[in-house]
């Protein structure tokens, strides 16, 4: 049952004491690609090494909103560096965050417009945070058009999620779901039409229920398929055939893994 972790910042100092073994865990459980979203230009050297590293580790490159004071206009050149050097296959993590006090909006909305004109310039697909901002995240890429990616972490209503599937984009669902008490989100991913669904960790973020606490991983991933294929009533076979599928074609063939051949037509 290979799985692809569509969301997993892998590169960051929690996991710097024992990555590799983070690493082993997760293709012992069945993970066979990670795409991993930066979140700051002083982030981008590491990552471009870590994934020259290891083959199963997909970087993206974009400013993540949350870190708004260590951006500059200047990183929006380093974002076209990288990912004009190779591996890249999005641009993110970036997006519109409304939720957290202090963040300058004007700001965030300069910066994200600008990274998805990038995004167009280079045909790649955008990883985006939506916070407190999903109206507005679907309007701007309305009015930019010609973008396809990912809405990580959703949460946002039914509807915005149609109006997000009308546009070509999928949303990321990972440990939030495994919450009982998360009943909005699971209804919607009861019903949701499966080729508009990424399965993800935000490691070392946002664990699942049964790693309440703790430090999330990788590795944890088939819990939120699990849950997933519960709530739809099929086989967690099912979700990670269809999921894996669904982030080979937005991701392209690379993040496909060599274990997942012949599975997901890699």
């Amino acid at each position: 049952m290979p799985l692809i972790d569509s969301h997993c910042h892998l590169d960051a100092p929690e996991f710097d004491a024992d990555r590799s073994a983070v690493l082993a865990r997760a293709r012992a459980a069945g993970v066979v690609a990670q795409v991993v979203p930066a979140v700051s230009a002083a982030s981008f050297p590491a990552l471009a090494a870590l994934a020259g590293l290891e083959a199963d580790v997909h970087p993206c490159y974009g400013l993540h909103p949350m870190y708004l004071a260590e951006h500059r206009d200047e990183h929006l050149a380093e974002v076209r560096r990288f990912l004009a050097s190779g591996r890249a296959v999005a641009v993110g993590e970036f997006g519109l965050d409304f939720f957290v006090d202090g963040l300058d909006a004007d700001r965030q909305r300069a910066l994200f417009m600008a990274q998805l004109h990038i995004a167009r310039e280079f045909d790649l697909p955008v990883v985006l945070h939506a916070r407190r901002a999903v109206d507005e995240v679907i309007a701007t890429l309305r009015r930019v058009g010609g973008l396809r990616g990912v809405i990580h972490s959703y949460s946002g209503s039914e509807e915005q999620a149609r109006q997000l599937y009308k546009l070509g984009f999928l949303l990321g669902l990972g440990g939030p779901v495994t919450y009982e008490r998360a009943r909005r989100l699971r209804r919607l991913v009861a019903t949701m039409p499966v080729e508009h669904l990424l399965i993800e960790t935000d490691s070392p973020d946002q664990p699942d229920s049964q790693h309440r606490g703790e430090r999330n991983e990788p590795a944890h991933l088939g819990i939120v398929v699990e849950t997933i294929a519960a709530l739809r009533g099929v086989e967690p076979a099912e979700i990670a055939a269809a999921t894996s599928a669904n982030a080979v074609r937005l991701f392209g063939e690379s993040v496909s893994g060599p274990q997942a051949c012949g599975v997901l037509g890699g």
